[in-house]
């Protein structure tokens, strides 16, 4: 191999690794961020990731919740309980099929949460503002492909079925 192309792969390597730093560093700083959120609403870390999917993703039935969550349905109820109780969610019945139960957030409250991460959402717009339009899709694909890989490997993990490590 030649030096130019051992710079090269040396390079490559670290930026790879500046990036997986990165994330990790970003994980840990919103771990922060919601902790905060969290106390300020007075609703648990996974509680305020089951609101968040809800919110996204919702209306949704108890059992998808669970799996988007990857969290036991028995574990599922007791958040939806606790949420329920503290006004974030309403539990309704599927007006196709009366026998499934459906979770949705409640507007009302959501902005109250939309207000706790208006500090970090502009401060995104500002980061953003400085990119250009394909450095934007490439950041948009780059986290899309991280967040897929984040959910494979924690699918894996739940189902035993570990990569290898390279």
């Amino acid at each position: 191999m030649s030096s130019v192309s051992s710079n090269r792969a040396d390079d490559r390597r670290r930026l790879t690794t500046q990036i997986k730093d990165s994330l990790r560093d970003l994980r840990n700083e919103l771990s922060t961020l919601n902790r905060q959120v969290g106390n300020q609403i007075a609703v648990k870390d996974g509680d305020l990731d089951c609101l968040d999917l809800i919110s996204r993703h919702g209306p949704l039935s108890p059992s998808a919740l669970a799996r988007l969550a990857g969290v036991h349905p028995a574990t599922l109820t007791g958040v939806l309980d606790r949420l329920q109780r503290a006004g974030w969610v309403a539990r309704e019945r599927d007006v196709q099929d009366r026998r499934v139960v459906m979770v949705r957030a409640l507007p009302e409250r959501s902005r109250e949460v939309f207000r706790l991460y208006s500090g970090m959402n502009s401060a995104l717009d500002e980061i953003c503002a400085g990119y250009d339009q394909s450095q934007l899709e490439l950041l948009a694909d780059f986290m899309r492909m991280a967040a897929i890989a984040g959910r494979n490997a924690a699918q894996q993990l739940a189902t035993g079925e570990q990569a290898a490590p390279r």
